[in-house]
């Protein structure tokens, strides 16, 4: 289970370090080997690990491409998904196509949502942050069954 966001810094050519936290389980579970792929609704990227991302390709089989949807969801997804085993120093590089989806900079956040990672530009997210925040605020949400008996 992952939570939490960690600021951190892309090198020169593109690479990040996975923070020892999240390290030991990542090498444990899948010998360290990730999917990323570009997020369908925010300028981010999702990175899996690969037990999870092979769950996500299962469903994606399961759906019709002959459903415009569908179709983009499969070519996005899969059509981005970049393969990565973390190095010994516990590194990803970040292939330049998924970089500039995301409009990454030199700073970069990490963000833990359970199952996967979210890889923001560190300005982007906190904007985004900002404008979560704002509609939580405002009560300015979509009505949605899931969480008419949620609580915290």
């Amino acid at each position: 289970m992952f939570r939490g966001a960690s600021s951190l810094s892309l090198d020169g050519k593109g690479r990040f370090a996975v923070p020892t936290k999240y390290r030991d389980t990542l090498l444990s579970e899948d010998q360290g080997t990730v999917i990323c792929t570009v997020a369908l609704n925010e300028p981010c990227l999702w990175l899996y690990p690969l037990a999870e991302w092979l769950e996500i390709e299962n469903r994606l089989l399961k759906i019709s491409n002959i459903n415009p949807r569908a179709r983009r969801m499969q070519r996005m997804l899969l059509g981005n998904a970049t393969e990565y085993q973390l190095d010994k120093n516990g590194r990803i590089l970040l292939a330049p196509s998924l970089r500039a989806h995301a409009e990454l900079g030199k700073k970069i956040m990490l963000v833990g949502l359970m199952n996967k990672f979210e890889i923001w530009d560190e300005e982007r997210w906190h904007e985004q942050m900002r404008q979560d925040t704002e509609i939580e605020r405002l009560g300015d949400f979509e009505a949605n069954p899931e969480f008419d008996n949620f609580s915290l």
